[in-house]
Formats: structure tokens, C-alpha cells, sequence
């Protein structure tokens, strides 16, 4: 390489790291290419009427208003789990409204569902599972059938009975649906002692464990942004929602030797049969007691 090369060469260096720094120097100062005149960080205004089943959240009280807030504007700007939910949501709303309504709980509480599990199939890391995301005494003790062949805490309709069982009874204790909510997260015998502890009968104020004082307002979060998307940004049209296909009901009261074998009887492989029938957990269904499944299967 001759000196003259080597001089050009380095000249050339020198020139393209002076634009390059003072492009990004420009970009900085330049109001026309700054971050803010693309990308804003509002600042949310908490309505007035925020509320869980009817009973009013207490905003007047700073401690109260500067948690819920906290827990509208994770849910607002964490923009793409906001998304997932409200996709998700539009999935599965239209089967818990009416069993909500079924077994006697307030409507409000499927964004309490939504918020145990984001209504994704995973079990929790202290072994939570189903929508509901009951553990597996608290099935056990309420009726639902918990085995590695079969697991009810994923049966929709059987989880939401026996949610709705533990809330009412929550409520009947505490005389407030928002103490049942709390008493969901953080069992009903520790918020007793808490609030007794403490000589008050108010979930707002009273001083709860940190997982539970977040969980009651996320729900609370979660419905405002869910019921009102567009006022917080989400831009979407219909056919972006998830929804459920649309299927009917069998009954079984035998064992079923190969599932594989049998989806396909009605026109499913196995993963399309294991999304509509969580809750079966094996290959097979095992059934020794000749007992009655619902398994459900595709309309068509």
C-alpha cells in the first residue's frame, strides 16, 4: 500500500466519523428529528368512577391514588401485553360471562381471571394452574378432580364454579367483593388477620402484603383498559381479536386407550383436541370408575 493510498485512506476515516458524530450531534439538538416530536409519555388522568363490583375506589386518599396509578400505567404503556390481553380477552370473555352469571359472581371478576393467568395454559412457579390458577389443595378441597391423567382446574366451566364458590363465600365473610378479591391472592385467614391486627374492615385501609396491595387495583387496571381501549391507545380492528372455535359437547364415560386415535374420529389431530380439552392431561384418558367427561369437539 503506497503513502498516498494510506493518506487517502485515513482522510476518508476522518471525514466519515466527523458526519457520522455530528449527524448524531445534529439528531439531538434538532427539533424536527427528536424523540419527543414522535413518541409521548402522557401522563394518565385516574377516573373518578374507577370501581370493582360496584364498590367505588377511594382516590381522595394519596397512598390509594398513587397505586392505582401505578397499576394504569404499567398496563397502559406495557403496550404489547396490553395488546396480548385484549386479544386474549375477546377469546375468552364470551365463556366466562355467562358462568359468572351462572354461579352468582359479579361480572367484574373475569378481569381477576385474566389477571391470575392471562388466560395462557402455564402453571405458576407454586404450582398454580388453570385460568382460576388454583393450587392443587384448594381444588382438591372444593370438589375438582387433580390426578397426572386428569386436571379440572383446566375445565373452564368446573374451574369457574368452584372460583365462584371461594369468592362468595370471601364476600359473605368480609361483606365486601374487593376484600374477596384480595382474600383470592392472599388467602382469606391472612387477610382476616391482618385487618384484625390492624382494627380496620377496609381493603383500602388496610396495610397488606406488597403482591396483594398491587393485585386488586391490577384488576381494577385491567378493566378500565380492557372496557375502554381506545382512550388509552390501542388501535386495532376486529379481525386482529382472538376468538374460540365454535364447538359442541360430547359425553364419555369409558377410558380412552389413544387419545390421537380418537381426535381423530372427529376430525382433530392432538393438539387441536388438547386446546379444546385442557384439562385432559395425558394421551389418554384412564377412567377405571366409568365416570361421566364432557370433552368438547369442533361444530364442524
Amino acid at each position: 500500500m503506497n503513502k498516498s493510498f494510506r493518506f487517502l485512506s485515513l482522510l476518508s476515516i476522518l471525514i466519515v466519523t466527523f458526519l457520522f458524530y455530528n449527524g448524531i450531534h445534529k439528531n439531538e439538538i434538532d427539533p424536527q428529528t427528536s424523540t419527543h416530536e414522535t413518541y409521548k409519555i402522557k401522563a394518565l388522568k385516574l377516573p373518578n368512577n374507577l370501581n370493582l363490583a360496584g364498590e367505588r375506589v377511594p382516590l381522595e386518599i394519596p397512598d390509594v391514588k398513587e397505586r392505582m396509578e401505578r397499576e394504569l400505567l404499567v398496563n397502559t404503556y406495557w403496550q404489547s401485553n396490553g395488546l396480548l390481553l385484549i386479544k386474549r380477552a375477546n377469546k375468552y370473555f364470551p365463556i366466562l360471562e355467562p358462568l359468572l352469571k351462572k354461579y352468582g359472581l359479579p361480572d367484574d371478576f373475569k378481569f381477576l381471571a385474566l389477571a391470575e393467568s392471562a388466560f395462557i395454559d402455564e402453571t405458576s412457579n407454586v404450582g398454580a394452574a388453570g385460568m382460576w390458577h388454583f393450587m392443587k389443595a384448594t381444588g382438591k378441597e372444593y370438589g375438582l378432580e387433580i390426578n397426572s391423567n386428569v386436571d379440572e382446574r383446566y375445565d373452564i366451566e368446573k374451574s369457574t364454579k368452584v372460583a365462584a364458590e371461594y369468592l362468595k363465600k370471601s364476600q359473605k365473610r368480609f361483606n365486601s367483593w374487593t376484600l374477596a378479591a384480595a382474600a383470592y391472592n392472599a388467602g382469606n385467614y391472612g387477610v382476616s388477620k391482618r385487618l384484625d391486627e390492624q382494627e380496620v374492615t377496609n381493603y383500602y385501609d388496610a396495610k397488606l402484603p406488597d403482591e396483594t396491595e398491587r393485585y386488586v387495583l391490577r384488576i381494577i387496571a385491567l378493566k378500565e383498559v380492557i372496557s375502554n381501549p381506545k382512550k388509552y391507545g390501542f388501535v386495532f380492528e376486529n379481525e386482529d381479536l382472538y376468538t374460540l372455535a365454535k364447538t359442541k359437547t360430547i359425553k364419555v364415560d369409558t377410558a380412552i386407550s389413544n387419545i390421537t386415535h380418537f381426535a381423530k374420529k372427529f376430525g382433530m389431530n392432538y393438539k387441536e383436541f388438547k386446546i379444546l380439552n385442557p384439562w385432559l392431561r395425558e394421551n389418554k384418558l384412564n377412567n377405571k370408575s366409568r365416570k361421566v367427561y364432557e370433552i368438547k369437539i369442533p361444530v364442524n
